[in-house]
């Protein structure tokens, strides 16, 4: 674990029911939770979540796919960071705390790296996380090996989007998490196909989410919304970025074309691009196991492989699947071509197809 003899940042470690770590993190820019899980001896990977969502809400989807844990979790150490006040059990932040701006935030992820000791990782961002992640990584560049980006969002809000999360604030200052606003939310975390009720019934996912809203701290909630609401364009710089990405795209998502045009302004030798059908924004929730398949021939690239029962355990307790540290960055360019992703289709844009 880092030092923590600085004065802007220390830490609280406490076991919390889910495994891993839950830490909190004091910054020059505030305070923010992390969830450690895995040892910290292997590489990170940095999660970032979606406005009003934290790790639970946003990952575990993923991270419960069998396939997915015995690559992740296998090759990882994974640092899940939630935007300020989103964690479990938040108390509301005070109206003295400065209001944060997406550079703000960026920067809050390079000190909780430092706080680590963190040189290099790998990102794992869903919507306007993959926005904090992918502006982290052109301030940082030395810092990011790789992006995985869901659904992600890279350009000024539109006008449109710009009133429509004024809204939303407004709700949320007058109404708090109400029906309406989590309406709202669900549209855009998740597909109609999935939203629509069924025989009365609603899906465990929606129902599961529509929870886990609840425990959402208005005012929290309204701090990020409103960091993204003002967040500037990052087109000029994607051209600029040298790390390897891989894009996943839910069809249904609100931010489909913007996900799409983001992988058209990135040098297409290192970017790829997955669409995934019926599916909204969230797909590591909606759809996770078809991100598996994408995800571990990306990762190939960087020399990890899925576990492999016995046979992968040596006798002195190494870990094979993990490569030495100078192999992290040579990546097979073939390996984020669409014909590497085993489908073959018009370039960027690989289409992983899910049976309903």
């Amino acid at each position: 674990m880092g030092d923590s003899s600085g004065d802007s940042v220390s830490i609280d470690i406490d076991l919390i029911p889910l495994g891993g770590k839950e830490c909190i993190v004091k910054t020059s820019k505030g305070s923010v939770s992390v969830l450690v899980c895995g040892d910290q001896e292997k590489p990170a990977l940095i999660t970032y979540p979606d406005v009003a969502l934290n790790y639970v809400s946003c990952f575990q989807g993923l991270l419960f796919c069998p396939d997915a844990a015995s690559l992740l979790l296998h090759n990882f150490c994974i640092y899940h960071i939630d935007a300020p006040g989103h964690e479990l059990g938040a108390d509301v932040i005070s109206s003295d705390e400065p209001l944060l701006c997406v550079d703000d935030l960026a920067d809050q992820v390079a000190e909780v790296l430092d706080f680590f000791g963190l040189r290099e990782v790998l990102c794992l961002g869903v919507t306007a996380g993959a926005y904090i992640l992918t502006l982290f990584a052109m301030k940082y560049k030395e810092r990011v090996l790789g992006l995985i980006l869901v659904s992600p969002i890279c350009k000024r809000p539109s006008w449109t989007e710009w009133l429509y999360n004024k809204v939303l604030m407004n709700l949320l200052y007058f109404y708090g998490m109400c029906g309406l606003l989590k309406e709202c939310l669900l549209q855009r975390y998740f597909s109609k196909e999935l939203r629509c009720i069924v025989q009365g019934e609603e899906s465990d996912i929606i129902l599961t989410c529509r929870r886990l809203l609840d425990e959402r701290q208005s005012l929290n909630v309204i701090r990020f919304l409103q960091a993204i609401n003002e967040r500037h364009d990052l087109t000029d710089g994607l051209m600029n970025l040298k790390c390897k990405t891989l894009i996943f795209a839910g069809e249904s998502s609100p931010f489909h074309a913007e996900s799409v045009y983001m992988s058209t302004k990135m040098e297409q030798k290192i970017v790829a691009l997955v669409e995934v059908q019926a599916c909204g924004s969230l797909v590591t929730e909606e759809h996770p196991n078809s991100m598996i398949i994408p995800i571990e021939c990306f990762l190939m690239g960087f020399g990890y492989h899925r576990q492999q029962h016995c046979a992968s355990s040596s006798s002195n307790g190494s870990n094979p699947a993990s490569p030495p540290r100078n192999n992290h960055s040579c990546i097979a360019p073939e390996l984020l071509s669409p014909q590497g992703l085993g489908i073959k289709l018009k370039p960027i844009r690989t289409r992983v197809d899910v049976q309903i």
